[in-house]
């Protein structure tokens, strides 16, 4: 499978691309493509990583991709189920080059503006849910209106955004396989100690090399990256209601040496404490 540019498949006129994922694992290679990126997640978790940040996916997320955002979903294995996400896929310009700059339509360019870095939506009550699937099964006028009602729905909704990438920036060929290969190597082995040298040569660069094409396409550096990808599976185990794991045990899974370093980076990270964490996430 090409790794970067994806090609979203497309067939006859049609402005609206839909698209469903009924899989064990969802499409897991850093991509990206000129279209915006509209989806649903009905079943399945994973690590979500957009631009330069790493977090989670869960069912009920609306997740929303401006065209050529680099990003990638890890699905957690789960043997008893499939991860399943409905996708509309659609450009500015899809229903004609001026279609958004009417003055009617001109509300939409905060929509635009935070797609670029992505965003997110959680849907605790369903309703974006029943816009998704009403779309995927209408005929073309009425799809067209059901996807104007879920654009101003998105648009409207409380949100919070994915990553601080701010630029539109498509990746040529040689570094999309690039920041893959790491990315994919990072995703396997961040539970394992990682050395500069080490990830310069998944990278095929010299390490000073290495440090500065990554900070050039993800605006931090490896160090922060490798600590965001380890505070986020931490918090994952820290949401396991009926886990028995100690704080102390987590750390050591996630790829800290030391407990007090897990806490520090932790609460910088979050806010609070791991145990704040725990205890507000498994109550709530």
């Amino acid at each position: 499978m090409k790794v970067l540019p994806f090609k979203i498949p497309k067939s006859g006129n049609n402005a609206l691309i839909l698209q469903e994922d009924l899989e064990p694992l969802f499409y897991d290679k850093l991509h990206q493509h000129p279209e915006i990126q509209m989806s649903y997640i009905l079943s399945g978790t994973g690590t979500l990583l957009v631009g330069d940040t790493v977090s989670r996916f869960n069912p009920g997320d609306v997740l929303i991709f401006g065209g050529n955002l680099p990003h990638v979903f890890r699905s957690d294995p789960n043997p008893e189920g499939l991860s399943h996400m409905l996708t509309i896929f659609f450009n500015r310009e899809s229903f004609g080059a001026s279609f958004f700059e009417t003055e009617e339509l001109k509300e939409f360019d905060l929509f635009f503006k935070q797609a670029a870095s992505g965003f997110r939506i959680i849907d605790t009550q369903s309703r974006f849910k029943n816009y998704f699937t009403s779309i995927a099964s209408a005929p073309n006028l009425e799809r067209f209106m059901r996807f104007m009602q879920l654009l101003y729905a998105i648009y409207s909704a409380p949100k919070e955004l994915l990553s601080n990438f701010t630029k539109n920036t498509k990746y040529t060929d040689t570094e999309g396989q690039r920041m893959s290969n790491v990315f994919d190597y990072c995703l396997s082995n961040f539970k394992e100690r990682i050395s500069l040298e080490e990830i310069a040569d998944v990278a095929v660069m010299s390490p000073t090399a290495f440090c500065r094409f990554f900070k050039e396409r993800t605006n931090k550096t490896f160090n922060q990256f490798l600590l965001e990808l380890r505070i986020e599976h931490a918090c994952q185990l820290l949401r396991t209601p009926d886990s028995a794991e100690s704080i102390a045990s987590i750390a050591y899974a996630c790829g800290f040496n030391s407990v007090s370093n897990f806490n520090r980076y932790f609460k910088k990270q979050k806010g609070v404490s791991p145990r704040t964490y725990k205890s507000a996430e498994t109550t709530g």
